[in-house]
């Protein structure tokens, strides 16, 4: 089992792909421990391996071998569904391109993780409601994706990942459609979730956006080639004010 504190614990991580008659390993042997509330950025230029060890962080695939203890529980070996009720259950997803259904308000995608997850319609527009106003979209709860600017969108993804009161939001390159301004924005909506208890991991390959976490991973390779503690980290939210 996992110390107390560890939500997240991987042990010799290794993921190899089959091409014709050649062995490609994405990752080789990664072992890692992230503590709740902790806020990482894993980085690693194009083709290191981030992408896969984001991909099984956040249980979009499974390991070649090795094991994987998420709060508590080994998904090494989980099958599909099983990885699905996990997912919907501990990981709030932010993606680059956001990921929003074009025809639906606002609402609607902020809505979706709680139709899959069964929560009757009452309840689900509450908590969307309530996500929304979180990230200071009161008053867009309305608009379809189209009528917001990027940085908007990508706030209704962050509520949309929140919405579900996950352990983890797990953000992939999450302001590589946004301007500098408006990446600043978003980096600050991070800080503000990490400051009121969340675990937030971004994956990355900007130093500008690495810097705002506490801990940077990186990776080349495969493996982990650095795992420090930020000693100047890019500080946005005035802690006391945070919640």
């Amino acid at each position: 089992m996992m110390a107390t504190n560890d939500l997240i614990e991987l042990k010799h991580i290794v993921k190899r792909y089959v091409m014709g008659d050649e062995n490609v390993f994405a990752l080789r042997d990664i072992t890692l421990s992230i503590k709740r509330n902790e806020y990482v950025a894993i980085m690693g230029p194009s083709g290191s391996g981030k992408s896969t060890l984001m991909n099984i962080l956040g249980c979009l695939d499974t390991p070649t071998n090795g094991e994987y203890w998420l709060n508590g529980q080994d998904v090494s070996n989980m099958n599909d569904a099983e990885l699905a009720a996990v997912r919907n259950k501990d990981i709030g997803f932010v993606f680059q391109t956001f990921n929003l259904l074009a025809r639906a308000s606002t609402l609607k995608n902020v809505e979706l993780p709680l139709v899959y997850a069964g929560i009757k319609s009452d309840e689900r527009r509450r908590r969307a409601e309530e996500a929304l106003a979180g990230v200071g979209l009161a008053d867009r709860m309305s608009h379809k994706p189209n009528e917001l600017s990027g940085g908007q969108r990508q706030r209704v993804a962050i509520a949309r990942a929140l919405v579900t009161n996950p352990s983890i939001i797990l953000a992939d390159e999450p302001t590589g459609n946004l301007d500098s301004k408006t990446s600043i924005e978003i980096m600050r909506w991070f800080e503000t979730i990490w400051l009121n208890g969340n675990t937030v991991i971004v994956v990355t390959h900007e130093d500008d956006i690495a810097r705002h976490a506490r801990r940077i991973i990186r990776i080349k390779d495969g493996n982990i080639e650095s795992d420090i503690v930020n000693p100047t980290p890019v500080i946005l939210t005035d802690e006391r004010n945070a919640a």
